[in-house]
């Protein structure tokens, strides 16, 4: 007799796939996969080799969350095309899952820098930082915006770009660098979210990779305008040319109950 046609308990046969041997019995009890021989005196399940590929098939579509049902209709009339349709569902719900995933880690990613800075930030400094290129969803706004449209504006966008939840992205507002050279300090412009993988298409607003000029404020928002005129006394000194808009973004939300202890980071393109 090859040895592959040799009969195995059910308890090896479930060692044999690492799974535990009640798996098997409900799966038999659901008949989903049978064995290949049932003991007529004390009813022991018996399995043999060539059962193996099946029972790998079906353990990987459960593994991917494949419905009972939906292998026992692929089980009954399985085929080379009945497992590439199935598969190739799968796999685009598995990018989607792998996706979120990302963004999610980005999140943290980003917080956890966040954090950092919190704990070894000077607020007083000013540095030039590097930054990598990044796509964001913008939204026009201006002076007579209210607090209630902007929250539909944003809302809008997150749901366009199917977001669902808030935390897998990171939201921000933006001044023009000719506002703020002019000493219109309130004149936002617009509301930004960047959304972790996002990929380039038209309509999309690039912050240009470079140099950046970072700065910080803590507080209410009625003292960010003196801290800009810092900001801009300090590029007059160094010879620094800040161009495009000024990138604002609350790193601290998650860790405070005052708006007192609101900080407010700054991020202006620069060159010189």
């Amino acid at each position: 007799m090859n040895k592959k046609d040799k009969l195995l308990t059910i308890g090896q046969f479930a060692a044999m796939h690492g799974i535990n041997k009640k798996t098997l019995m409900w799966y038999d009890e659901t008949g989903l996969f049978k064995p290949a021989v049932i003991n007529p005196e004390n009813g022991y399940r018996y399995y043999n080799y060539h059962q193996s590929p099946v029972l790998e098939t079906i353990l990987l579509l459960r593994e991917l969350d494949v419905s009972v049902s939906e292998i026992q209709d692929f089980i009954k009339n399985r085929s080379a095309a009945s497992l590439k349709r199935l598969l190739e569902e799968k796999i685009v719900a598995l990018d989607r899952q792998i996706t979120h995933l990302q963004a999610v880690r980005t999140t943290l990613c980003t917080h956890q820098q966040n954090m950092d800075t919190l704990l070894t930030m000077d607020l007083s400094e000013i540095s030039i930082v590097e930054k990598e290129e990044h796509c964001l969803v913008t939204v026009d706004v201006n002076q007579d915006t209210s607090f209630e449209q902007e929250v539909e504006l944003i809302t809008a966008e997150t749901e366009k770009y199917q977001l669902g939840r808030l935390h897998k992205a990171s939201y921000g507002s933006m001044i023009s660098v000719e506002s703020l050279l002019n000493g219109s300090f309130e004149n936002y412009s617009r509301l930004f979210i960047e959304i972790p993988f996002l990929p380039y298409q038209a309509g999309l607003h690039i912050m240009p990779s470079g140099k950046y000029l970072r700065a910080f404020h803590k507080g209410e928002w009625s003292g960010i305008p003196a801290r800009y005129q810092q900001i801009l006394k300090y590029a007059k000194e160094h010879k620094l040319n800040l161009h495009g808009f000024s990138y604002e973004t609350g790193i601290n939300e998650n860790v405070i109950d005052r708006i007192e202890d609101y900080i407010v980071q700054i991020e202006i393109p620069v060159t010189g």
